[in-house]
């Protein structure tokens, strides 16, 4: 039936599995709130150039207008409702990118990512969530600007790296890699001091597990007061006194902001250590962990040095969103800096929204959710995206 309204070709676009997650109500929410609606009338409104981002993540190796031919793709039966809609050029899609701006994009995720895996299934420790916290970076263009934002690492030469680079920290569930939250920064900001932004995201339920290097009285603290339990590796030099030996083989110490208060005991926050090593071949490695859980019954010491081995699990997760979707030593496309936020969030958006199904699958089939090939899974989304259409509601 002909439409009582007219109608164009990009109201009826959008990145079937993908949709599932960001919901084309979801992202005209996001629009609004992010003042990024623009005009009606435009060839490649906002709400397409959404999905359209998730298409350059998704199809990472294709250029401007054949990212924008498989977004197309599959609705060809339509032209006799379209005939006045053409392709845009690689210009007009540029500066549709530019409109949109990256704040849709970062609320976007923000909003819609939450953790996916089912409670008492893989990635659970008894009653606790487990999730860690870490970091990687991402090669971007060599630009003026790009470098200027982000800046670019140093060598052991005197020459500069080849490109500049964007730093990405994320918190992922170690029982599925779903990225639930993150934030993005200049690869010379130190990670601890981007881990605040991510607290929001913690909650009660939650184990966080992080590395040596996120520890500060600070930021344990304030984890500590989203109501989530933490999981942390500390540097072997801290000075923890013992207060009380446990049967499990930790003991009960305490953690101060500085040195004068731990000599005069102000403000301390409590806290269960476990030593232990890790022998693999001929290496050892020593550990040290710091927990809230004080109570070793309710988490023996040899439980929590089993689930600290989970935080790896991240890394996994960041091989999938480099390598997977974006391909081995790929550059992003972006020229700009926020283009560069633009496009790393729309990766998150495709990585997330990829995930979040493997994991309603495992949960279909009682399997665990890393049993299941995200690469597998990335394929028959392209698949999917290219052989038929998927219409907004």
């Amino acid at each position: 039936m002909k439409p009582e309204e007219p109608e164009r070709l990009s109201d009826h676009v959008s990145l079937g599995v993908l949709t599932r997650v960001f919901t084309p109500r979801e992202v005209d929410a996001a629009i609004d709130r992010a003042g990024a609606a623009g005009q009606r009338n435009r060839l490649l409104p906002a709400r397409m150039m959404v999905y359209y981002v998730m298409a350059l993540a998704m199809f990472s190796s294709g250029s401007y207008e054949e990212v924008m031919r498989s977004l197309l793709a599959g609705i060809e039966w339509l032209t006799g409702r379209f005939r006045d809609w053409t392709m845009p050029t690689k210009a007009a899609i540029f500066k549709a990118r530019t409109r949109l701006g990256s704040a849709v994009m970062v609320d976007l995720f923000d909003a819609c990512a939450t953790p996916v895996a089912r409670a008492g299934g893989p990635g659970f420790y008894r009653n606790w969530r487990l999730v860690s916290v870490d970091g990687t970076v991402l090669d971007i263009p060599d630009t003026v600007d790009n470098e200027r934002t982000y800046g670019r690492p140093g060598t052991s030469t005197e020459a500069k790296s080849a490109y500049p680079q964007a730093r990405l920290l994320t918190l992922a569930e170690c029982g599925t890699h779903a990225m639930f939250g993150a934030v993005v920064s200049g690869c010379d900001t130190a990670e601890q001091t981007m881990y605040p932004a991510l607290l929001h995201k913690l909650e009660k339920g939650m184990l966080v597990i992080a590395d040596r290097g996120f520890f500060s009285y600070t930021a344990f603290r304030d984890s500590l007061g989203t109501g989530a339990e933490l999981l942390w590796r500390i540097k072997k030099i801290m000075v923890l006194p013992v207060h009380e030996e446990l049967a499990d083989g930790s003991y009960l110490s305490a953690i101060y902001a500085s040195t004068k208060d731990r000599r005069h005991n102000i403000d301390p926050i409590p806290v269960r250590v476990i030593e232990y090593t890790v022998t693999t071949g001929k290496e050892v490695g020593e550990f040290r962990l710091i927990t809230s859980i004080l109570d070793p019954g309710a988490a023996p010491a040899a439980d929590l040095a089993d689930a600290y081995a989970q935080r790896w699990e991240i890394e996994s997760g960041f091989g999938e969103l480099k390598t997977g979707q974006r391909g081995a030593s790929v550059v992003l496309r972006s020229k700009t800096p926020d283009g560069v936020l633009q496009e790393i969030y729309g990766y998150l958006c495709v990585h997330y929204a990829l995930r979040s199904l493997i994991g309603e699958v495992a949960q279909d089939l009682d399997e665990d959710p890393l049993r299941i090939s995200f690469t597998r899974t990335l394929r028959a989304a392209r698949r999917s995206l290219a052989a038929r259409p998927a219409f907004s509601p």
